[in-house]
């Protein structure tokens, strides 16, 4: 009982002790230091870009959409939709008759399994499964153009 009694006091001193650390204002001058300070002066409108960056005007599903319309008219038709499923059907029918059995679908799952399993053991270790994953293209990060750091903090210390 004295444990849970001497818990209950620690935590609503501890709860205290940082409600007053919060609320003296300490807390807020520790931001103050690690954020940079951008000095911004009537005198000095240079500082700033004159117009606002634009976005890409095409969205992500319109530059889908894009590559999915193949003559440009401004509509997907049924075997424009379907173009890109038929070529990866037609990968898996070996055998060229329309329709995809078991064996046929198998065959990519064992050829793929197969090559993963370099040491030829008939099970997968985690390197070796790592390497079945999908590769996704990587997209371009965008670039950021931000003020020199050595500039900003320096700027900081000044007002400490």
């Amino acid at each position: 009982m004295w444990r849970y009694l001497a818990g209950a006091v620690a935590a609503l001193l501890l709860a205290s002790a940082g409600l007053f650390w919060f609320t003296s204002g300490s807390a807020n001058r520790g931001v103050q230091r690690i954020l940079p300070a951008f000095p911004q002066t009537a005198e000095d409108p240079g500082s700033l870009p004159d117009s606002v960056p634009e976005a890409d005007p095409k969205t992500r599903e319109q530059k889908r959409f894009g590559r999915y319309d193949k003559d440009k008219n401004g509509s997907v038709t049924r075997d424009e939709y379907l173009a890109s499923r038929r070529k990866a059907f037609a990968k898996l029918d070996t055998n060229g008759d329309g329709k995809l059995d078991f064996d046929e679908w198998a065959i990519k799952a064992t050829t793929k399994f197969a090559g993963a399993d370099k040491d030829k053991s008939g099970a997968l270790t985690p390197a070796e499964f790592a390497t079945t994953a999908v590769v996704r293209k990587a997209r371009p990060k965008a670039k950021c153009v931000c003020p020199p750091v050595a500039a900003a903090s320096g700027a900081a210390d000044d007002e400490n």
